[in-house]
């Protein structure tokens, strides 16, 4: 096998240390065994047709709970794999098409449409021989606590994810250029594993931000104009001064309405009542001056005061049940 890999074995992962692996070949049997290393185990693969064509060409690249790879077969295939169990993952062609079964769904992608997977269910793909695409594996758990914290509430398991989503234009478009970035960059993260963490970090959150849920009107920080102006009206005024230690009262004077109805429109339009709403603003930019931060001039107090927090034990359980890690690791890991 005609592979090159960076770090640990591929057969250990390991959060902190970047892998990758690369394999070019005419050998199908060589390019199966690749594919289930680097992905899943149970991968069946085979060519639709005669196999006439059949040149593999796969770059991969494994973040720990992250694995993004850019495939292609250079001939017709069928690809069949049962639960995927662990992980969710998504196909986002670059060229060509792929179609897909899962769970009685049929999806056509393309450039413009990745198709996604749950864990539960088997997945059917027919790969046109014209298609390389993106691959993303994402670990069950990574997701399922992203979208969670990101809903600020606890959603059932597997996540009832769209089986599909725009890569034309807007967050999926984004999201899509994120990850070929990450890709084509990945030397640069070789031997850096903050740096590495960090990447990783921002492709699930924005994935998070991407796919359909039913809960999608609900994010933080998405205002849309279907919330009514007493909403957008106090959101602004967070969004303003942050640090101001804002109540319940003060808020609803903003909003020019009684507390209760203020509580009950966030939560319908929000998912939170508005000083959850407020928190997670200010953990949310505590995190990123932490992250920009030179741990020489930088203090973790200092920048949690400076965003409204004045009880320090509070906060630093607050960060580390939303990020995973204290604040002081972040502002560590900054490299």
């Amino acid at each position: 096998m005609n592979a090159a890999r960076s770090g640990r074995g591929v057969g250990m992962p390991d959060d902190d240390v970047p892998i990758r692996a690369v394999l070019k070949t005419a050998d199908f049997d060589e390019a199966r065994a690749f594919c289930r290393q680097m992905f899943y185990g149970p991968l069946d693969v085979r060519p639709a047709g005669d196999g006439a064509g059949f040149a593999f060409d796969g770059d991969v690249v494994r973040l720990g709970p992250v694995t993004v790879g850019q495939i292609s077969y250079g001939t017709d295939i069928l690809l069949r794999t049962t639960d995927l169990e662990t992980a969710y993952h998504v196909l986002a062609p670059l060229t060509g098409t792929v179609l897909s079964r899962h769970r009685g769904l049929v999806v056509a992608a393309d450039p413009t449409l990745a198709s996604v997977f749950l864990p539960v269910g088997d997945v059917d793909l027919r790969w046109s021989g014209g298609c390389r695409l993106l691959s993303v594996k994402v670990d069950r758990r990574l997701l399922e606590r992203e979208l969670d914290s990101a809903l600020d509430r606890e959603l059932a398991s597997p996540l009832p994810l769209g089986a599909s989503f725009g890569l034309g234009d807007g967050p999926g478009r984004t999201w899509a250029a994120l990850v070929q970035l990450l890709h084509a960059e990945v030397n640069g993260l070789l031997g850096r594993p903050p740096m590495a963490r960090r990447w990783r970090d921002l492709l699930v959150s924005g994935l998070a931000l991407t796919v359909e849920t039913p809960y999608s009107q609900e994010r933080v920080g998405q205002p849309d104009a279907r919330r009514p102006r007493t909403v957008k009206r106090t959101m602004d005024a967070m969004h303003a001064e942050p640090g101001r230690a804002f109540t319940a009262a003060e808020l609803a004077g903003i909003a020019g309405v009684g507390i209760r109805v203020l509580q009950e429109s966030f939560r319908r339009h929000l998912g939170m009542p508005p000083l959850t709403y407020l928190r997670r603003l200010r953990l949310d930019g505590v995190h990123a001056e932490l992250t920009r931060g030179d741990p020489g001039h930088v203090s973790v107090s200092e920048v949690a005061y400076r965003w409204g927090f004045t009880h320090l034990g509070r906060f630093a359980g607050a960060y580390k049940t939303r990020y995973g890690v204290p604040p002081s690791q972040t502002l560590r890991d900054r490299d």
